[in-house]
């Protein structure tokens, strides 16, 4: 992936100790062992990522509550650079594509952290890998999670991490589109498995936005090498929900999915980049996933 020399993103804070002074929450880092443990943990026991953030903190934020930003990034890094890079990039893609649809879209921010930081949504850890809060319209990313995405969930690659970002940036459409908020509400009417169905929806519906900010990145950018697809699509596969459940347990529960299959991610990330048009993504509709 041909990043370098690109536009950087100005809406990135530096929340890291020493770095940016953002909010932080009393509490010992995690190291990417515990990391594993934490992810592995939220996706085998059918526990949306999001509810388990809430429940680290005290009291979850109303979304109306302000969170103190941090510093501006100054991106020194080659992690730093890139991150800055590739949300810029999404908000080159989406801001064109609702211009064209005489839409307009406010961008989310983006906080690094490394020590348990306060968001909107309650307390945030690394544990939690990356992800976004509603509350606070950020996605939250601990740089660290890029070497345990690589090294322990085996998919490396520049792009496999652009995917993880537009993956996120995905969340904040569907925030902004009113579909998350939907879910949510319908989600309390439901089961446990039912909602967790609900929730692979959502999360396959993000992939499927990823994948359309790929073409038009692509189309924009001609930045993506021989292999980076292939990157993506690794990536969308080892966090496969039956990947997961297998490696840890060697046993599959498919009724505790939250995140959908390894092929179920892999699919709909493709059908996205192929068509490049979000309502190519509707992951709710009869007969989806």
């Amino acid at each position: 992936m041909k990043w370098e020399g690109h536009r950087q993103s100005d809406r990135v804070e530096d929340l890291r100790g020493g770095g940016g002074g953002g909010p932080r929450v009393g509490g010992r880092g995690v190291g990417i062992g515990g990391i594993v443990l934490a992810l592995l943990a939220a996706w085998l026991f059918g526990i949306n990522p999001m509810t388990v953030l809430g429940l680290m903190g005290d009291a979850p934020r109303s979304a109306q509550s302000p969170v103190p930003a941090g510093k501006s990034l100054q991106a020194q890094s080659q992690d730093e650079a890139f991150v800055a890079t590739v949300l810029a990039d999404t908000e080159d893609v989406w801001q064109a594509y609702f211009a064209q649809r005489q839409q307009t879209l406010e961008a989310p921010r983006m906080a690094v952290f490394r020590e348990p930081v306060a968001t909107a949504c309650g307390r945030g850890e690394a544990a939690m890998g990356p992800f976004y809060c509603p509350g606070d319209e950020k996605v939250y990313l601990d740089l660290g999670f890029f070497n345990q995405l690589a090294q322990q969930l085996g998919a490396p690659g520049d792009f496999a991490q652009a995917y993880v970002i537009a993956h996120e940036v995905g969340h904040h459409l569907q925030h902004k589109l009113g579909i998350s908020g939907k879910v949510q509400q319908a989600r309390q009417r439901l089961s446990q498995a039912q909602g967790n169905q609900l929730s692979v929806r959502l999360e396959l519906q993000a992939d499927c936005f990823a994948g359309v900010w790929a073409h038009h990145s692509q189309r924009g950018k001609g930045w993506l090498e021989q292999g980076d697809v292939e990157e993506a699509l690794n990536a969308a596969a080892r966090i496969g929900d039956d990947v997961l459940q297998k490696a840890a347990r060697g046993v599959v529960v498919p009724e505790s999915f939250t995140h959908g299959s390894a092929e179920q991610r892999q699919r709909w990330f493709r059908a996205g980049l192929q068509s490049g048009r979000i309502e190519s993504c509707d992951t709710f509709v009869a007969g989806a996933p």
